[in-house]
């Protein structure tokens, strides 16, 4: 439920309206709009009687929310959230270009990397330290020695960093992490979703390989449930019966993320098609839908990536995608 608060609410009003709604064992969330404020509901909002509060001296109209996610609907926040990474901002036309390898190898690699990519206009710096493989011979990543050599990265370029955890129980490993990832596979961990929300860490959540946008939506909603409303949403692909890409990119899941909620949603074509030559026309694609920014892999030797060296740019590749996006994004 929200109630959309007239004009001249003062901030007193505001207050008495939030605490009585609190009393009735409501959460509260208060979005302060450019033309105008609203309150949302979330618990047992049965209890509450849609006249009396549309009675009440302050507030204009009172709307029931059918849909299952609330704190990530953009009815509870009609204006973009913007989420601020160190010196950088995603959402609201800040556009973020996150870049750099699948899996952090060594110091010299992961360095080299963050320092091209940084020169062509990367804003984050990405590198897996713990890898989930299909296989469990493949390389599973360097683990907590990988996010040191991604601090040392950080501390030399200044890049925020973007890693992936697997388990809840690492999170004292990701303290100095700017940016918690949530794969694809770990996008329904409802118990690791519900530890993330505990925190106050930026966390970008991937969709899943068969999950639908609403389920994307509320896995969000699990976090945001634990307080952290610091979000970036990732389409990176769904499964689907072609074969000649790895997964399928789905644009049209940009246009509805941004009308259903006000979390910002960038887009990784290295994973949505696994082939280094198609990323470049999907990075386009995705930005001229409307995407907030991309997550591309980038490897300085592809041929000898101890992961995913396929769907990897080299830096020179990399600067090409980055010069041509700028042109559309303005």
């Amino acid at each position: 439920m929200i109630a959309v608060l007239k004009k001249e609410t003062t901030a007193q009003q505001l207050e008495n309206l939030t605490s009585w709604l609190k009393a009735q064992g409501l959460d509260v969330h208060i979005s302060h709009g450019k033309y105008q404020t609203i309150v949302g509901l979330v618990g047992d909002v049965a209890k509450i009687d849609d006249e009396l509060l549309s009675s009440l001296e302050m507030v204009e109209t009172v709307k029931r929310i059918s849909e299952p996610f609330k704190s990530a609907n953009r009815k509870f926040h009609p204006d973009d959230s913007v989420i601020e990474v160190g010196n950088t901002k995603v959402g609201d036309g800040n556009f973020a270009i996150i870049a750099g390898p699948c899996s952090v190898e060594s110091e010299e690699q992961i360095i080299d990397i963050a320092k091209s990519v940084k020169a062509s206009g990367a804003t984050m710096l990405r590198g897996g330290a713990f890898k989930p493989r299909t296989s469990p011979y493949d390389f599973q990543g360097l683990k907590g020695d990988g996010i040191e050599l991604l601090l040392e990265a950080k501390a030399i370029t200044g890049l925020p960093i973007v890693t992936e955890i697997m388990n809840a129980n690492h999170l004292p490993m990701f303290e100095d992490v700017d940016v918690i990832q949530v794969g694809a596979r770990n996008m329904q961990n409802f118990e690791l979703l519900r530890e993330l929300g505990r925190t106050k860490k930026t966390i970008l959540l991937k969709r899943g390989l068969a999950n639908t946008i609403k389920e994307l939506l509320m896995s969000a909603e699990y976090i945001m449930a634990g307080g952290n409303e610091n979000i970036i949403l990732c389409e990176r692909g769904i499964r689907t019966f072609e074969t000649y890409t790895r997964n399928t990119l789905d644009i049209s899941a940009i246009p509805v993320l941004k009308e259903l909620t006000h979390l910002p949603v960038v887009v990784d074509p290295s994973h949505a098609t696994g082939v280094a030559r198609y990323v470049k026309p999907m990075a386009l694609a995705a930005a001229a839908a409307g995407a907030d920014g991309l997550m591309i892999e980038v490897h300085n030797n592809p041929k000898e990536a101890l992961c995913d060296g396929a769907q990897s740019l080299t830096p020179e590749q990399f600067d090409d995608v980055c010069m041509s996006v700028k042109k559309i994004i303005g």
